[in-house]
């Protein structure tokens, strides 16, 4: 069937009646409920999109000939890469890079998982046949997807084996003729009830080998399996207006603890069942995590644009864009974006075909540019609450301003250089809600761990980090200085 319509989306939700949670209670329509309707429709109009803009949101599918979503494209060639990026910003800049887990995110690593699918095959040759076909399944029926990646933090400092309750984090209870049964907790579901299928990645590396097998699982299953729930957090869609949350009111994408209580998982659904080894290769091998980094670089480009926009916007409606010291923060958030597209052309113009014969990007750029955003993402906020100032506690609401009494004063009391007093507060609320309201504290706090600790990456990245030509460097120098000293 061809790409989702907004339509197919919502009745498909309906349908399925996953069975979620929130605020103590069961959701009999997530599509109606206050703390998700808003950002389902967000959703729908991303689908929407495909169909207005079907000469870049759309390509033809290899199997079926019917039109498909191009963020599932399997790109070949550096146009390819370039095409299926710009569907993706074009999805960002609905929401102002605001939708971390737009479809897009898992789409990529879906088709990275199913084209390089043999590593699956080690652990049995059915599980890399079933990437490739959850890979066509998924492009084929638009399949939108949450995922959950990591365990219940009960004490890090021991392996899952070795917790008190090593029961409580998703493990496999049973291997049956026709699946397996799988039981336990897993985090943080973004989207979590609000989509068709969720994917169960690989979790963190399994240090312990062996011993944590039956904790090494990767498939794929509709929400709406039986035993599986999704407990949702606190949603931060308070059901005010878009004037007076203008993020929060529309992309608001929740976050949720998954139950697995006894769930039946069928064979052709399965990628890696109790195989640490397999589970501590699978991002790399496939080359998922290259293109999860490049739609998330992607993401955060229109992401700082966003930003951007706001920092010069409040700048020029209270006249401060005069200033040294504003000038200089303005220019800190246009040299980030400026390094980031950078980072963004080199990925893309030195990518390289794998042995899949995909068009991968330079893993190099992206994974220096998804270890640096999380450290500077806070300062970019913390340069829109400095610019906003007193401006951002001083913001009535659309009501105040509606209010025959009250509103002609603050109209008039809160006008900026150019604008009239109702523009200027709609602005500086949109400022808030970016950056200190519960959803914009919750961007920043997302951004920051996206692809885990920020540390740990960090170190990640330094003991993988080819130093060698930069020690020989200096080794060759002081060579060539202690050769002219001694010839003295």
């Amino acid at each position: 069937m061809p790409a989702k319509t907004g339509k197919d989306y919502i009745e498909g939700l309906k349908k399925a009646n996953n069975n979620v949670y929130i605020h103590g209670d069961r959701v009999d329509d997530v599509t109606e409920h206050p703390a998700f309707k808003n950002v389902i429709k967000s959703m729908a109009n991303l689908y929407d999109l495909q169909y207005e803009k079907p000469e870049k949101m759309l390509y033809t599918s290899p199997t079926t000939g019917d039109k498909v979503g191009m963020t599932f494209l399997q790109p070949r060639t550096i146009e390819d890469l370039i095409k299926r990026r710009e569907a993706m910003q074009e999805w960002a800049r609905t929401s102002g890079g605001m939708m971390g887990r737009s479809p897009d995110y898992l789409n990529a690593e879906v088709m990275a998982m199913g084209v390089n699918n043999s590593l699956f095959a080690e652990g049995n040759p059915q599980f890399a046949e079933n990437a490739r076909n959850y890979y066509e399944f998924a492009r084929e029926n638009d399949i939108s997807l949450t995922h959950t990646l990591i365990h219940p933090q009960v004490n890090r400092a021991k392996a899952q084996h070795q917790q008190k309750d090593a029961n409580v984090a998703l493990h496999l209870v049973e291997e049956r003729p026709d699946g397996i049964i799988v039981d336990g907790i897993r985090l943080l579901a973004t989207q979590g009830g609000i989509t068709d299928e969720i994917l169960v990645f690989p979790s963190t590396v399994k240090k312990a080998g062996e011993l944590d097998d039956p904790y090494s699982l990767a498939f794929a299953i509709p929400n709406n399996t039986p035993g599986l729930k999704f407990i949702s957090r606190e949603s931060f869609d308070y059901g005010k207006s878009e004037w007076d949350h203008p993020l929060g009111a529309r992309f608001e994408e929740g976050d949720a603890i998954v139950s697995f209580e006894n769930v039946f998982v069928p064979w052709e659904r399965i990628f890696v069942c109790g195989n640490s080894s397999v589970c501590n290769r699978t991002f790399k091998e496939t080359n998922a995590v290259v293109h999860m980094a490049h739609q998330v670089l992607a993401k955060n480009i229109v992401k700082t644009e966003f930003v951007l926009g706001v920092a010069l916007s409040i700048m020029d409606a209270i006249g401060i864009d005069g200033f040294q010291h504003v000038q200089d923060k303005g220019s800190e958030i246009m040299l980030t974006l400026e390094t980031m597209k950078s980072h963004l052309y080199r990925a893309e113009h030195n990518a390289k075909l794998d042995k899949s014969g995909t068009m991968t990007p330079d893993f190099a750029a992206l994974d220096a540019a998804r270890n640096w955003y999380p450290r500077v993402y806070p300062r970019l906020t913390e340069i829109v609450r400095v610019l906003g100032a007193s401006g951002l506690m001083g913001i009535p609401t659309e009501a105040d301003f509606n209010h025959d009494e009250i509103g002609p004063i603050i109209h008039r009391g809160l006008q900026g250089k150019n604008l009239e007093g109702y523009e200027r507060v709609q602005l500086f609320r949109l400022a808030w809600d970016m950056t200190l309201s519960a959803f914009g504290s919750r961007q920043t706090h997302y951004e920051y761990y996206f692809f885990g600790d920020p540390i740990r990456m960090g170190m990640t990245y330094f003991d993988n980090y080819d130093k060698e030509p930069f020690k020989q460097y200096i080794e060759d120098f002081l060579k060539k200085t202690s050769g002219v000293n001694a010839s003295k």
